[in-house]
């Protein structure tokens, strides 16, 4: 270790010093009860990673011992199964929140692992009351099967897998539980892009460490409450790390490269770019490839979401370029920046791979086909202890469910916002279109339960038109998004992914059912039912319509307001208190908490 360098002090350490490098690749084991390499088993446990050159070993907990984990590559409609073995310390060595929700009453270190953006039966989704612990000894109410089954039933994409535990998925994926899923289908082969050492995943994290260049996070959030350790609204870090390094330089050819971006931070957001103006290619979203390719200036990135690029070198030989984070929610001069890519290596070979002109055929899906919509607000109360905590539609995630969308049925949700601040939104199984933002009256909203706009609709962004699971929801807006829920029943969820919001009850349980009703679509009783064409970004700029159920009457955009919650006023002090932080949270955070962990041995 440089003892010029200070891990706590960003000022201190050297930038593009550490190689960037590939995730490792998962292999299949032989298992006799499953068919030829369709079977894998990570082990979850406690390992030792150096993160920057000159910082001592930290301790992390990662799949096989690494971080990120290895990357499962698998074909769609070709089953893989994976068996995640917990062999974690019974204790954390990040702090844990006894007071949250499933965590005060259950064991110290659980885990469940959800593969993110999967099309998988409820019981392999990883259901955060699906964890277990060590050697399964205990297991959780929804746990059903040590072996994961992904049919992989859905367009090659990039995915990702990592810990969904109640009450304890933000310290167990800043530990290091997270890796890729690279699904590969058969128009990925016929589109001639660049692959093998030309395809590089990119798992993007903000990172803190202690002076010794352990893995720092908070004990206690930057104002006083009565429980220590004490969950924080949020966290970000003061460093930036690209596959378990801080921030690395990759070395290039002069050719085109596919580069699979992941977000995967706690709380962080980024909106990327090139230091030298260098447009980036977009071929894919959160589900797959788009029906073309989309030249984009920079890409924003929430936590969670995922994006596929293609970015030509040809002609910037000899040349070091930076990827930058323009992101203006935590501006900083150091998590300003990403990476730097040289272009310092010779061309080994000719460059035959291809930007496709036609990717994914279009599979839209139309909203006067819908038959439910979901009015469904983002917002913030107090708990017991008197700290902030986020909810969805006015509910705590125990409460009875009320999200129950029949199988084989398209329905419109309203996410409305009306928070200060951003959410990234996660629905489990489906993968969604988003339709429009529109501002609205947030006042009025929340006074009345009554939902006047205030602007006209705002398309989708360039780089968020394809297929999602995951949505930026803007403060003061109302998102509109698209689903169909088709092949599988049970037990899901959708969720705030900034991690502290998650675990803080910012997530409700979902529950699909089976057809137990006709269903019929709205413009087949054109007497109840007013149709909307379908959506495009010229249409955007007329009112929407309503649509209702058959047989129902037509009823205007609102939703019912819960006296329960709203009776509960949110104090000014308190609302000031949780504007203030989640809006500056910072690097500094550390000066706030009461004290340190001590590293365990």
């Amino acid at each position: 270790m440089n003892k010029d360098v200070n891990p706590s002090d960003p000022n201190t350490i050297p930038k593009f010093v550490d190689q960037l490098k590939k995730p490792s690749v998962a292999r299949p084991r032989s298992n006799s009860y499953y068919p030829k390499n369709s079977y894998y088993e990570l082990q979850m446990k406690e390992a030792k990673h150096r993160f920057h050159k000159y910082f001592q070993m930290s301790t992390i907990w990662g799949y096989d011992g690494l971080y990120p984990g290895p990357t499962i590559e698998a074909e769609k409609d070709q089953t893989t199964y994976v068996k995640y073995n917990n062999r974690l310390p019974t204790k954390h060595f990040l702090p844990v929140d006894f007071t949250l929700h499933s965590v005060n009453d259950s064991q110290e270190v659980r885990t469940v692992v959800h593969l993110h953006g999967a099309n998988v039966d409820w019981e392999s989704d990883g259901n955060p009351e699906a964890w277990y612990s060590r050697d399964y000894i205990h297991t959780g109410p929804k746990f059903k099967r040590e072996v994961h089954e992904y049919t992989n039933h859905q367009p090659g994409t990039t995915m990702w897998y990592h810990d969904h535990t109640m009450g304890i998925t933000r310290l167990n994926v800043y530990a290091g539980l997270a890796g890729f899923y690279l699904l590969r289908d058969s128009l990925e082969e016929r589109l001639q892009l660049p692959c093998g050492p030309y395809e590089i995943p990119l798992m993007i994290q903000d990172r803190s460490f202690n002076e010794d260049g352990s893995i720092f996070y908070p004990d206690a959030p930057p104002f006083p409450v009565s429980v220590h350790p004490s969950i924080t609204p949020g966290f970000v870090g003061n460093t930036i790390t690209v596959n378990g390094k801080v921030w690395p330089y990759l070395s290039v050819e002069p050719r085109k490269y596919r580069f699979r971006i992941l977000n995967a931070s706690n709380r962080r957001g980024y909106v990327l770019s090139l230091s030298n103006g260098q447009p980036l290619i977009q071929l894919g979203t959160d589900g797959g490839f788009l029906t073309e390719p989309v030249t984009i200036d920079s890409v924003e990135l929430l936590p969670a979401e995922r994006t596929d690029i293609i970015i030509d070198f040809s002609n910037f030989e000899c040349q070091e370029i930076t990827l930058l984070n323009t992101d203006t929610e935590f501006p900083n001069e150091h998590t300003n920046v990403i990476m730097q890519i040289r272009v310092d290596l010779s061309l080994r070979e000719e460059d035959t791979s291809q930007i496709p002109e036609r990717m994914a055929e279009s599979m839209d899906l139309h909203e006067h086909h819908a038959h439910i919509k979901r009015d469904l607000p983002l917002s913030a109360t107090t708990d017991d202890f008197g700290r902030p905590m986020l909810l969805l539609d006015n509910r705590m995630y125990h409460e009875p469910t009320t999200e129950k969308p029949s199988i084989d049925s398209i329905e419109v949700w309203n996410i409305i916002n009306t928070t200060p601040f951003a959410h990234p939104i996660h629905v489990h199984l489906i993968q969604f279109k988003i339709l429009e933002r529109r501002p609205f009256n947030v006042e009025l909203f929340q006074s009345e339960g009554r939902l006047e706009f205030t602007g006209e609709p705002e398309a989708p962004r360039d780089y968020e038109r394809g297929w999602k699971d995951t949505v930026k929801t803007d403060a003061g807006m109302v998102t509109k998004i698209i689903m169909h829920w088709k092949e599988h029943t049970g037990h899901y969820m959708w969720h705030c992914h900034f991690l502290e919001h998650e675990d803080h009850d910012m997530m409700r349980p979902i529950l699909v059912i089976k057809d137990v009703h006709p269903v019929q679509q709205p413009h087949a009783d054109l007497e109840h039912a007013t149709v909307t064409p379908l959506v495009t970004a010229a249409s955007l700029h007329t009112p929407p319509q309503t649509i209702v159920l058959p047989a129902e009457q037509e009823k205007p955009l609102s939703i019912p307001v819960n006296t329960d919650k709203t009776d509960e006023k949110f104090t000014d002090n308190n609302k000031s208190k949780l504007s203030k932080y989640l809006q500056n949270q910072s690097i500094n955070q550390r000066n706030y908490t009461s004290k340190k962990r001590k590293k365990r041995q």
